[in-house]
């Protein structure tokens, strides 16, 4: 049952990686190529799980994805992962056009630069690259965090969202992290652990929908009835694991800051160095 083992595998290392600033497609590659799943149908099955992580954060998140559809009411800053101390009167209160001003820099780049990424990009070599370099800009997130001018999510601006979006273009390269790129970026432009965090997981939801959704349309010729179980097991899988990651660990984020995440990286990113000068 070696497919089915793949599937669990590559199941958890997504969900466990997905929404924590350490790459999951980064993680996904490199995990594939110790397993030995590379190609088309591997390339597909990663977007699959990659939309079982996405549907695990859109219920953890789903007051606030109601309330910005105008479907639902919340208080400001409630009912996030991370609750920031929320303010009566906001100065910005969050609302669909934030996730957009987010998300079309990279989307609108993503696109433009599709078949470069695809062809020159997803190399181990290159995300090793990426690990390292996601790492460094994540220390300096860190370390040269402006003075806090967002406390809470919607206390985020338009042009705070602008700078997010911009920062989340880093993360077209395979291994630099699309967390890791927004949180540093939020904490460079003056936004809250908390708040960059939260918005970081919500801006999330349509990107990888968007990117997820494009891959799909590429590539669903390599979908066939007999992989539907193979396809089911990585989808569930990464669907529970990413949920319990969320819930359990994301929280520990504003206590651990990023920098552990960022030396991980770089132990990473040596390791499988060794392994790839040895192994070819």
């Amino acid at each position: 049952m070696p497919h089915v083992i793949n599937a669990v595998i590559q199941g958890i290392v997504e969900g466990l990686t997905e929404f924590l600033p350490v790459s999951s497609t980064g993680h996904l590659i490199l995990t594939g190529k110790l397993l030995g799943f590379t190609g088309d149908k591997a390339d597909t099955f990663e977007i699959i799980i990659q939309l079982g992580a996405i549907l695990a954060v859109a219920v953890i998140y789903w007051r606030r994805i109601l309330n910005l559809l105008g479907l639902a009411h919340m208080k400001p800053d409630s009912g996030d992962v991370l609750p920031g101390s929320s303010s009566p009167r906001p100065e910005h209160k969050l609302n669909l056009l934030h996730l957009i001003i987010a998300c079309f820099p990279a989307m609108a780049l993503g696109l433009i630069l599709h078949s470069f990424i695809k062809e020159y990009l997803f190399s181990p070599y290159t995300v090793l690259a990426g690990l390292v370099l996601g790492g460094v800009f994540m220390l300096i997130g860190q370390r040269k965090q402006a003075a806090v001018q967002a406390e809470g999510i919607d206390q985020i601006s338009y042009k705070q969202a602008l700078q997010i979006g911009l920062f989340q273009c880093l993360a077209l390269w395979p291994g630099f992290s699309r967390s890791g790129a927004t949180i540093a970026g939020g904490l460079l432009t003056g936004i809250s652990y908390r708040a960059a965090t939260n918005f970081s997981f919500l801006i999330a939801i349509p990107m990888m929908f968007a990117a997820s959704g494009y891959e799909l349309l590429k590539s669903y010729d390599t979908l066939n009835a007999s992989d539907a179980g193979f396809f089911v097991t990585g989808f569930i899988v990464a669907f529970v694991v990413a949920l319990l990651a969320v819930i359990t660990f994301l929280k520990l984020l504003e206590k651990l800051k990023l920098a552990p995440f960022a030396y991980y990286r770089f132990v990473l990113a040596a390791v499988f160095f060794v392994y790839l000068l040895i192994n070819g």
